[in-house]
């Protein structure tokens, strides 16, 4: 839910002494609104339910709101407690106690959204799926073109039959990162971090989350240009241990505790983060991370343990070249869905309050 997107895939698996709950399961149309968390921009996130698999049980930190469809449209509630005027309110009845912050039921019952027609609601909904369809088509196209990327660059990392060795050994340096929770003190320096929503495979994408620092933690966890950024756990085995790069528009921000950081003396970043995105490390994680409550994880331990390859600058410059001529118009496709998504975020807030400016898609 912290995307903002109700993504079924990212749910925990029903621990085995808990039965389940009709009374608590998600249905198509139900919208849900996070309730509690010990970052406030993942307080009141809100997401609409569209299709969900069956026996999906709501969590206890998450409201399920159940619309009366003869008043208002699901979808349209869903965007409207996603708007910049929402999210206002909810961060103004917002508590926080013991580094948790929270809005209750009765807040929820309060938040006010626009009193328009069904027809209207509707409207806006539509407007705001087509600008869906069109980013959903641009990510089928560039998860597509990715394959054959994936596929070159694996043989161009398997052709040698290199040594392999400890990555601890490859001259690294490995740092998990900063906690969130009780230990935030209010009234300090908001700052950006990245979480593991914001690391994709071989890049860093979305959102930035903002919790209030201390000095000495802007010191620990800043990240620079270059840095490797590899996930520590989730709800997919597949997803465990995906790495990225940290670039230059991501320089002085921090990263939270389930991520890794890494820092290599002589090895190319990109070059490194083609390897631990790779099938070879894939297996490793894979055969060997640990699972609690649906949530798979690797430690610092595996991680220094996991296979890394001894190979020369020359064919590391090679490998990463080839990459990023193949990867270029992947990274125009990412940029032309970022650009739609802020476009569909105006045209919606524009509805919403009633402006009917016209925006090209």
């Amino acid at each position: 839910m912290t995307s903002g997107s109700f993504l079924e895939g990212e749910a925990k698996t029903l621990p085995r002494d808990v039965a389940p709950r009709p009374s608590l399961e998600v249905q198509p149309g139900n919208v849900l609104i996070s309730r509690a968390n010990g970052v406030k921009d993942f307080v009141g996130v809100v997401c609409s339910v569209q299709q969900v698999r069956r026996r999906l049980m709501i969590p206890d930190l998450v409201f399920r709101l159940v619309p009366d469809t003869e008043v208002i449209d699901p979808g349209f509630l869903g965007i409207a407690l996603a708007s910049a005027a929402a999210r206002k309110q909810i961060d103004q009845v917002m508590r926080g106690s013991s580094g948790q912050y929270k809005i209750s039921q009765a807040d929820v019952h309060l938040l006010r959204v626009p009193r328009m027609p069904l027809d209207e609601q509707r409207r806006i909904v539509a407007a705001h799926a087509a600008f869906e369809r069109q980013i959903e088509a641009l990510v089928r196209v560039a998860a597509k073109r990715a394959l054959p990327i994936d596929a070159l660059i694996e043989r161009l990392l398997g052709m040698s039959g290199r040594e392999l060795l400890p990555l601890k050994d490859a001259g690294v340096s490995i740092d998990a990162g900063i906690t969130l929770g009780s230990h935030r003190v209010p009234n300090l320096r908001p700052t950006g971090y990245l979480r593991v929503a914001n690391v994709r495979k071989g890049w860093i994408e979305g959102d930035i989350a903002v919790l209030e620092a201390m000095e000495r933690d802007r010191r620990r966890y800043s990240l620079a240009s270059g840095d490797l950024l590899v996930v520590e756990g989730h709800a997919d085995p597949e997803q465990i241990g995906r790495c990225a790069v940290v670039g230059s528009d991501h320089t002085d921000l921090l990263y939270q505790n389930h991520l890794f950081r890494l820092r290599f003396e002589d090895v190319l970043p990109e070059y490194a983060m083609l390897w631990l995105n790779s099938r070879t490390v894939r297996s490793y994680w894979k055969s060997r991370c640990a699972t609690s409550s649906g949530l798979y994880t690797i430690n610092s331990k595996l991680l220094e343990a996991a296979p890394f390859p001894r190979v020369d600058r020359a064919e590391q410059e090679h490998v990463v070249s080839v990459w990023a001529a193949e990867s270029r118009a992947a990274r125009l496709l990412n940029q032309r869905i970022a650009k739609l998504r802020t476009v569909q975020r105006g045209v919606v807030e524009d509805l919403l309050t009633g402006h009917s400016t016209a925006y090209a898609a």
